[in-house]
């Protein structure tokens, strides 16, 4: 059976934890070539040794996603070492837990450097690659926090609503190219993201519980369940699709006010 990324090179932001190694991880057993970025080489080695592990080869690139010059020469890679350019996946992120005011100048313009400006960057350099193709793909990371808010996450909220917008722009800007970019938006995934924003909570555990209330499904999200979304995005099984979100986040979204504990005793599950 061939596989889906057979020959393809991705280029895979904040690749080292998270949603970012699960789509390392997948792409790789799909047949893929990866450039990953990441500040944390030691995390980075091992997801190397993952995709090798899984008969892929895999290029880490370690310095900030904030710096153009991460972007630019983490991309450059990608050419160097494997002759092209084909996926471009927005992946990294971060989140601050405080109120607006409580901001500074440097906090609020550093997350937008991460969660947004990034992905501006990943563009400007990678099209000169992506426009020798046939079709290329560009996949952002969203959040269910594209469309609703959340409490104490001001900056990271507006962040996810613009990723949300600009995937809109690329898809009609860029199609008469061949690239094709859609947004996922997970909602409560178990990464060190998560486990960063609910530590700063008195009782993290109760507190994840107590979101989990409001989640269909009633359990988290798995990086590889949202990795899977990614790789649909990635290859031709979405031929046709460009432009638009994937929710995925476990029912989430599904209704205004939901309390899963509450649902299974009147249904008696």
């Amino acid at each position: 059976m061939s596989k889906k990324l057979e020959n393809q090179v991705v280029w895979v932001s904040g690749g080292t934890s998270g949603i970012g190694a699960a789509i390392c991880e997948l792409f790789a057993r799909e047949g893929a070539k990866i450039v990953l970025t990441g500040r944390n080489p030691e995390r980075g080695g091992e997801v190397v040794e993952t995709v090798r592990a899984a008969g892929g080869e895999a290029v880490f690139y370690d310095g900030c996603i904030s710096r153009e010059e991460t972007v630019s020469e983490s991309i450059a890679l990608a050419e160097k070492h494997f002759g092209r350019l084909d996926i471009v996946i927005n992946n990294a992120g971060m989140v601050q837990v405080k109120m607006l005011h409580d901001y500074t100048t440097e906090e609020w313009d550093f997350l937008m450097r991460v969660n947004v400006t990034s992905s501006f960057w990943s563009l400007k350099y990678a099209f000169p690659l992506l426009q020798k193709n046939q079709r290329s793909y560009i996949v952002l990371n969203g959040s269910i926090s594209s469309f609703v808010g959340q409490a104490m996450t001001p900056a990271y909220t507006t962040s996810k609503g613009a990723m949300l917008q600009l995937c809109k722009s690329i898809a009609l800007d860029y199609a008469a190219w061949g690239v094709r970019c859609n947004i996922v938006c997970p909602g409560i995934t178990d990464t060190p993201m998560l486990r960063e924003h609910i530590d700063k909570t008195p009782e993290p555990e109760e507190t994840l519980r107590q979101r989990l209330r409001r989640v269909c499904l009633g359990v988290p999200l798995s990086p590889m369940d949202v990795a899977k979304s990614f790789l649909y995005f990635s290859c031709e099984d979405s031929v046709g699709i460009t432009g638009t979100s994937l929710i995925v986040d476990a029912g989430y979204l599904a209704a205004a006010e939901w309390d899963t504990e509450t649902f299974r005793k009147m249904a008696g599950v």
